[in-house]
């Protein structure tokens, strides 16, 4: 199925559910919707970056945090976090609520993430094995990296990915231990 046609969650500032919207249309216009994004660290204290697909609908070819999805209408956002990892990347570990934040952003193509988003870190060491579809390549980088390169080169990176780097820093690189 075409992700654009999936339905996503509209919330207002405080996350309560008000409704559902077509995925493309709620992006078209802006409307503010529910989010999960996924930070994956591994024991070298290395996040996974994915290169987005050239197909993606919106801010292809950037590098971005492991991976980002909308919860489906009724479906809780740790499960929406759990359920997309593994369709994205080929894997799946334990995944742990970080914070929420919200960000607005014009991403092109005529547009707007307005995004109530849910958190998540996990770590993992293992095989990735990216669905081509979504992803167009994957690195292990560092904070200090991450940091002097998005500073270097803001374009080379999503909003959503600049903005968690700005908000939570070195803490996206912390997990709980199990």
């Amino acid at each position: 199925m075409d992700d654009t046609l999936e339905q996503v969650i509209l919330v207002d500032r405080e996350d309560r559910e008000i409704g559902h919207a077509d995925k493309l249309p709620a992006h078209r216009f802006g409307y503010l919707h529910r989010a999960v994004s996924i930070c994956i660290v591994d024991d070298h204290g290395r996040m996974l970056l994915q290169r987005r697909a050239p197909e993606k609908y919106h801010s292809a070819g950037l590098w971005t945090n492991a991976c980002c999805s909308h919860p489906r209408p009724g479906e809780a956002t740790d499960k929406a976090a759990l359920r997309r990892l593994p369709e994205e990347l080929g894997f799946s570990c334990p995944l742990f609520w970080k914070a929420h934040t919200h960000y607005r952003a014009n991403v092109g193509a005529d547009l707007i993430e307005d995004e109530f988003v849910h958190l998540f870190v996990g770590r993992y060491n293992g095989e990735v094995q990216p669905d081509p579809r979504e992803v167009d390549n994957v690195s292990w980088l560092t904070y200090d990296f991450l940091s002097s390169d998005i500073l270097s080169n803001p374009g080379n990176y999503t909003y959503w990915f600049r903005h968690y780097m700005t908000v939570f820093g070195k803490k996206l690189f912390e997990i709980p231990e199990f």
